[in-house]
């Protein structure tokens, strides 16, 4: 029978990288039932790359994808580029035998502006097209600014309408939250989403202290600040027909991610996503 392979997106825990180093938190993992992550947010310095080696041999843990910008995100700002440090991107790749590099998200100055975005995705296309004869693929993973509309068309069908060699991880919460049906849009992107990020839309608790202020423009936000990132099957997605939508699609990854744990411990989330998705029929996904 066809199946995914269910895995971490590892930025929800580089605090735990902070505290534990790499290693500690792979064997956490590992205790977790997961065999497989995605890393992103962790500096990917020699002994990282030595320790995420060492740590994926010892668990039995892939190394599905690495995240690498393709400019900075703010001009002037640190840290590793395809245009600055391709070479080293793709040996930590090699290192690490990992075929699926990918782009978070758009640099900030960028957002806004389609001339400046076009620009941009020409330059990844040209990357993943250099990238290809290396055996990595580049992939372009979405939040909710690719919702925003250009002419009447979306800024991610833009994208994908506009570059041939680059691929996308499409964020099923972030879709939702762009307006938008996670399972519709998976479908419309078959054949280049090897990579889904599972995370699930919740509504959360108003605070109601920002009333007690009377100031109604503080009560406001609030009260339209109530959407919380939650663990698969904690929240409102049909998780089920998204992970079946993505199979069908092409999915071979599916990156339980959660981008707030609203003062959780994450591996105590990652464990309420585990079990949810065992429940759910993916238990031989693990």
């Amino acid at each position: 029978m066809k199946k995914g392979k269910i895995g971490v997106q590892m930025m929800m825990l580089k605090g735990k990288v902070e505290e534990l180093g790499i290693y500690e938190t792979m064997r956490r993992i590992n205790e977790l039932g997961y065999r497989s992550v995605e890393v992103s947010q962790i500096p990917m310095t020699a002994e990282n790359v030595s320790e995420l080696k060492r740590a994926s041999a010892d668990f039995d843990i892939q190394i599905a994808a690495l995240s690498a910008a393709l400019e900075p995100m703010m001009p002037g700002m640190k840290g590793e580029t395809l245009a600055d440090d391709f070479d080293k991107i793709v040996n930590d790749c090699k290192t690490l035998d990992c075929s699926f590099l990918r782009i978070g998200m758009l640099p900030f100055n960028l957002m806004g502006s389609k001339d400046k975005i076009m620009e941009f995705v020409q330059k990844a296309d040209a990357a993943a097209e250099k990238l290809a004869g290396h055996g990595i693929a580049l992939y372009y993973h979405n939040h909710h600014i690719e919702f925003q509309k250009f002419d009447g068309e979306y800024l991610l069908d833009i994208i994908k309408d506009n570059t041939s060699n680059i691929g996308f991880e499409l964020d099923v919460h972030w879709i939702q939250r762009g307006g938008e049906n996670p399972v519709e849009v998976i479908k419309k992107y078959a054949g280049r989403i090897a990579l889904l990020h599972l995370k699930d839309y919740r509504i959360g608790q108003l605070d109601m202290s920002a009333l007690a202020s009377r100031d109604m423009s503080k009560f406001m936000q609030a009260f339209t600040n109530v959407i919380q990132f939650a663990e698969v099957g904690e929240g409102s997605l049909d998780m089920k027909g998204i992970i079946e939508a993505g199979l069908e699609s092409g999915s071979q990854y599916f990156l339980v991610e959660q981008d707030d744990v609203y003062g959780r411990d994450p591996f105590d989330c990652l464990k309420t996503s585990a079990d949810n998705l065992r429940k759910l029929g993916y238990a031989d996904w693990f």
